[in-house]
């Protein structure tokens, strides 16, 4: 295909740009999605070692960017149903 291959790029430069664009934006899209897989915890691998996974995060921060409060220092209104 025209305009897909290195060859394509040196004959029309000004694609770069928008090549490194969609790279970029791939790129920021798995790593979000990759971060959604590890550190949100409505998303459990493995339920044999930790039956009930959102207590581990009753006092910890995951939200990805909060500029008005510091959501590791409050106290979650979550029950504790482990008693």
């Amino acid at each position: 295909m025209q305009g897909l291959g290195i060859q394509s790029i040196k004959k029309n430069p000004a694609l770069i740009p928008l090549y490194v664009c969609v790279a970029a934006g791939a790129v920021g899209a798995v790593y979000y999605m990759a971060r959604l897989a590890t550190r949100n915890p409505d998303v459990t691998w493995n339920r044999s070692t930790n039956p009930e996974p959102w207590q581990e995060y009753k006092n910890k921060q995951y939200k990805f960017y909060s500029p008005i409060r510091d959501y590791s220092k409050t106290k979650s209104p979550a029950p504790n149903y482990e008693d």
